[in-house]
């Protein structure tokens, strides 16, 4: 077990195999040392995290759907990377999509789930830009869609 890896079960989590796409498009697109993973919706391990913020799911809990696709997103990363997740060296930039109302404003604390988790697991490898915007909807009414790009070796 690598050091990233060996980071993750500190923190008790454990990745899961990468989730196979939804549609007709690939996980992944490696680019040189880039690596462009695909919108991962939230999932955990008891299905769909839906719901629409403003409404019927508050931003704590946002933000713990967050984290779970941002798990997913390294999932992709390890997948691609042969399964070392080693070969990860910086987590460039996060497009967070969160399904939330007309008048809520706190996506960039929701996406937050994801970006402290990265930072934490991943120390500063994990450091990142990103983009929190608001969705009238998701697929399947997730309650949060991240995309990442990365860089490897």
């Amino acid at each position: 077990m690598g050091q990233f890896e060996t980071r993750l079960a500190e923190l008790g989590v454990s990745l899961p195999e990468a989730p196979a796409p939804a549609a007709n498009y690939v996980p992944y697109v490696q680019v040189g040392d880039m690596l462009y993973v695909s919108g991962q919706i939230s999932k955990g391990d008891d299905g769909l995290i839906t719901g629409k913020l403003g409404d019927d799911m508050d931003t704590p809990a946002g933000a713990e759907a967050a984290k779970v696709c941002a798990i997913a997103l390294l999932a992709q990363v390890k997948a691609a990377c042969g399964g070392d997740l080693d070969r990860l060296q910086r987590v460039v930039k996060l497009t967070g999509f969160v399904n939330s109302t007309a008048d809520f404003v706190e996506q960039p604390q929701v996406i937050n789930g994801a970006s402290d988790f990265l930072g934490e697991a991943l120390g500063d490898t994990g450091k990142h830009s990103r983009s929190a915007v608001s969705a009238a909807s998701l697929p399947f009414g997730v309650a949060v869609e991240i995309d990442g790009v990365f860089q490897i070796k």
